[in-house]
């Protein structure tokens, strides 16, 4: 399969169902079990135009084979926005095809039509084969993160 044959669009609320299949298997892949809960609210954020998450979908031969979640944050370092990719994924049986590679390039297509700045995400250590592709498309950097759950 090739790049050409993946159209990247917006997620539609027909797409739930494979968008769970899809969302599922990302946390496997991350070995995080997301429940119902999690799942449905993840779904009612991507169909609320007003909630800043933004959802697109990689479809090949009218089926989705991958997801991109960005919301714009604002930048302080710019004051102006910002945009973090929360989650990318693409079918284990299409990657290797571009998906990725589309998914990143409709997501920056989206920031810089709606202000510009500057793009951020994160990906485990190990996941080699992601990083691969992200070093062709964005400059790695230094930082380090760190991560602390809060609750009342």
């Amino acid at each position: 399969m090739s790049e050409s044959s993946t159209t990247i669009r917006q997620a539609h609320p027909s797409d739930a169902e494979r968008w769970r299949e899809l969302f599922t298997a990302y946390g496997e892949f991350y070995e995080t079990d997301f429940d119902d809960a999690v799942l449905d609210g993840v779904w009612a954020w991507i169909l609320d135009p007003e909630h800043p998450v933004t959802a697109f979908v990689a479809e090949a031969d009218g089926t989705v084979v991958g997801f991109a979640h960005v919301r714009m944050q604002p930048d302080t370092f710019l004051a102006g926005p910002g945009w973090f990719l929360d989650d990318l994924f693409a079918d284990p049986a299409h990657r290797g095809s571009g998906v990725g590679t589309a998914l990143l390039e409709a997501v920056a297509e989206h920031a810089a039509d709606h202000g510009g700045g500057t793009l951020r995400w994160i990906t485990a250590a190990d996941n080699e084969r992601a990083q691969r592709v992200y070093d062709r498309l964005a400059t790695r950097t230094t930082w380090v993160t760190y991560e602390r759950e809060t609750s009342r």
